[in-house]
């Protein structure tokens, strides 16, 4: 499957899930620090998973405006997309990751809520990276 690329950007890490990244045109700096869960120190900085899961988060509204703007339900001002995403050993070896969606939207019926969230599934580009290869739970809440 081709691509048309509208934008690109590009990020460079150095030191690992310990050290430090940031996009070339310097909008996104931050300090990376390793979980304890994951055998780090913890403390000030962020993880890939914590930039994943808001890009996630931020991406899945963008989809859900693009299904209203093509006729589907109008997004509510105040919708919410909260990605929790978590990391582990797979079974078949490495590490996997695990997602879970919980959206909101104030004001539809959850039929309309379900449809939508269901829609945008389909056009969101990291919904579209993840499927059949990371489980993603979708939940309206």
């Amino acid at each position: 499957m081709s691509v048309n690329v509208l934008y690109k950007t590009s990020a460079k890490a150095t030191g690992g899930r310990d050290g430090h990244a940031a996009t070339l045109d310097g909008a996104l700096d931050v300090k990376l620090t390793t979980p304890k869960e994951l055998g780090g120190g913890g403390g000030a900085g962020n993880n890939p998973e914590q930039l994943f899961a808001a890009g996630y988060a931020a991406c899945f509204i963008g989809a859900m405006k693009f299904v209203a703007s093509q006729g589907g339900p109008k997004v509510p001002a105040d919708a919410s997309v909260t990605s929790t995403v978590g990391i582990g050993p797979r079974s078949e070896g490495g590490f996997g990751l695990d997602i879970d969606l919980a959206v909101s939207l104030p004001g539809l019926s959850r039929a309309e809520a379900e449809a939508l969230v269901e829609k945008a599934h389909q056009v969101c580009p990291y919904s579209n990276a993840t499927r059949g290869n990371v489980d993603v739970r979708l939940t309206v809440v």
